[in-house]
């Protein structure tokens, strides 16, 4: 088992921020709009650095969608940040009458998603809002791991033509992917090859994975853990390399196991090779209030819960 280490937790939150802060500098048609969220987005840099390229909408987010895309118009890149719950089911008309169905090139950024914004409780916690977004034609949905990795992402979109939904976090997480990584929008990253099980996370499970990884080697199970950052395009070419080897999978993730990262590699399993899949994910329940390793651990979104599902998942192929 491959060996990752970390000297800091940061939240993904303020990889965001510094994505920001360095797209202000480097790219002049990239702007920000907020809905009244502005320390929780860490765009305060941003700001700060590009006050005529700030847009505060105040609380009020379809407005802010509907300017977004008409920004979009005049050659200009928008960065619509808000919660995740306020930035999909809040306002899912008019993203998708207003972006999508003209695939207009907003960038749709939140934070606090998961279960993970803890105290916060059930109403803030939205864990259905991947399977919203990749449900649009045309949306790309992506979910970095940590912090390196959303600033990489928050930089790469601003490149990529189209709509996006970028999704990122409150808590602090261990940071250790690489700072000088380059983003590749719909491309898995390997970080552990195996032989008996494929296992793919996304967000903040990806560590949990790593973790995982580790126990399951003690017990003399070879893991391949595949980090999924990017939920659509999902990378299928990968998905099923790993399969073919490995014969089944586990899919983990901080989100409904309905519409989530486990629906999308289910139904490419379903259509192309047919293998044995255990997900790890909220089954069909709204969240509550807790700390955030009191609901992990609640939920079952946890190193534990997925070493059980390996295992489970490897009797089942035999």
């Amino acid at each position: 088992m491959k060996t990752y280490t970390y000297t800091e937790k940061k939240d993904t939150r303020s990889g965001f921020g510094a994505g920001m802060a360095e797209l202000g500098r480097q790219n002049p048609n990239v702007v920000a709009l907020c809905a009244d969220l502005v320390a929780s987005l860490k765009l305060d840099t941003f700001i700060k650095e590009n006050p005529e390229r700030f847009i505060q909408c105040g609380i009020a987010e379809a407005n802010m969608i509907g300017v977004a895309a008409g920004l979009t118009l005049s050659g200009l890149i928008p960065y619509a940040t808000t919660f995740a719950n306020f930035g999909s089911s809040r306002v899912y008309d008019q993203i998708r009458q207003a972006v999508a169905y003209s695939n207009k090139n907003v960038k749709i950024c939140v934070s606090h998603a998961g279960l993970t914004l803890g105290e916060d409780g059930a109403t803030h916690q939205v864990l259905e809002d991947i399977g919203m977004m990749k449900s649009l034609p045309g949306m790309t949905v992506i979910n970095p791991c940590d912090f390196n990795q959303t600033k990489a992402a928050t930089i790469a979109i601003a490149d990529y033509e189209g709509p996006v939904y970028l999704r990122f976090g409150r808590p602090v997480v261990p940071n250790f992917t690489p700072a000088d990584q380059t983003f590749e929008i719909g491309k898995a990253i390997t970080l552990n090859e195996g032989a008996d099980v494929s296992i793919f996370a996304t967000g903040h499970l990806v560590w949990q994975a790593l973790e995982a990884g580790k126990l399951l080697a003690e017990q003399g199970v070879d893991a391949e853990i595949i980090n999924i950052h990017t939920i659509k395009p999902l990378d299928k070419d990968s998905i099923l390399k790993s399969v073919y080897k490995t014969g089944c999978a586990v899919t983990a993730e901080e989100h409904q196991m309905n519409g989530g990262l486990g629906d999308s590699v289910a139904q490419v399993l379903s259509l192309n090779h047919p293998a044995p899949l255990e997900m790890v994910a909220v089954n069909d329940s709204f969240g509550e209030s807790g700390t955030p390793d009191q609901l992990m651990e609640k939920y079952g979104l946890t190193a534990a819960s997925i070493v059980a599902k390996t295992l489970t998942v490897i009797q089942r192929k035999k």
